[in-house]
């Protein structure tokens, strides 16, 4: 039997997001939280950790390194000390084939992320005060994005329609938005649906964003750990399912929802 290091390689099997509305089915009151102080007192303090565990940032990092241009300008929302992205990326970021931005709410963490190279390419924005625009940070210049990241963070922004709205203006076309998901969080600061849902109607919450934005081709991906014929070894809250004395009782989840950005001609 493998190790739960081994659990990190493709495929990454993805499947259509199918909409179930018509119109945008959600209010405000599904967006109000526990914890309604301002998010920039909550994330004064650094948190130089990890929210996902080591298993699954490689098998993240992996499929980054499937998807993610090397040429072009990536956004890292909701950003960090560590982006999760592949050497592939890095080395383009330092042969100036590619620029890395970021947008996030503390200083001394994203200072600490070597992908952004320079501090030109990194703001603190608080996405969820008006204009819930990643382009604030940058306003007067005319920054498009190849593709964007966001990594366990889209269940805290409370504007989620509004803000993917701006964020596929801000994309090029045929630019793509990764939004990646666990089931770790600060439950004082998510959005009170997010947590009247299974793992599953997250997703699907999660898609409900990318469409009404008027994202296309919107899928869900999973990334959770699988063995080495291709099978799932954890359930959707990260049990694993095999007993091994290789192997933890957790390994954490981890999916993404993504969309395109369709041609004008389309």
């Amino acid at each position: 039997m493998a190790s739960a290091a081994s659990f990190n390689t493709g495929p990454f099997p993805s499947t259509p997001y199918t909409p179930k509305y018509d119109t945008w089915p959600y209010d405000e009151s599904d967006f109000t939280r526990y914890d309604e102080n301002d998010d920039g007192v909550f994330y004064r303090q650094p948190r130089l950790v990890t929210h996902i565990d080591d298993p699954s940032i490689a098998r993240l990092t992996e499929y980054y390194g499937t998807v993610l241009p090397t040429k072009g300008r990536i956004l890292d929302m909701c950003t960090s000390w560590k982006s999760f992205y592949p050497f592939e990326v890095k080395q383009a970021v330092q042969k100036n084939e590619m620029e890395c931005f970021g947008v996030g709410l503390n200083a001394e963490e994203m200072k600490l992320n070597g992908v952004f190279g320079v501090e030109e390419h990194w703001r603190v924005l608080d996405l969820n005060k008006a204009p819930h625009d990643v382009r604030k940070g940058w306003e007067g210049k005319d920054v498009k994005f190849d593709a964007v990241t966001c990594v366990v963070s889209i269940d805290y922004l409370v504007k989620p329609l509004e803000i993917c709205r701006n964020l596929l203006e801000a994309t090029k076309e045929g630019g793509k938005v990764h939004l990646v998901i666990s089931n770790r969080c600060f439950p004082n600061k998510v959005v009170r649906r997010w947590m009247m849902l299974s793992e599953q109607g997250r997703l699907e919450l999660v898609g409900d964003y990318l469409h009404f934005s008027g994202w296309k081709d919107v899928e869900i991906v999973d990334l959770c750990a699988r063995d080495e014929s291709g099978m799932r070894v954890t359930d959707d809250h990260g049990t694993v399912l095999i007993r091994s004395p290789h192997l933890p009782d957790h390994l954490d989840p981890l999916w993404v929802v993504r969309g395109t950005k369709a041609s004008s001609s389309v």
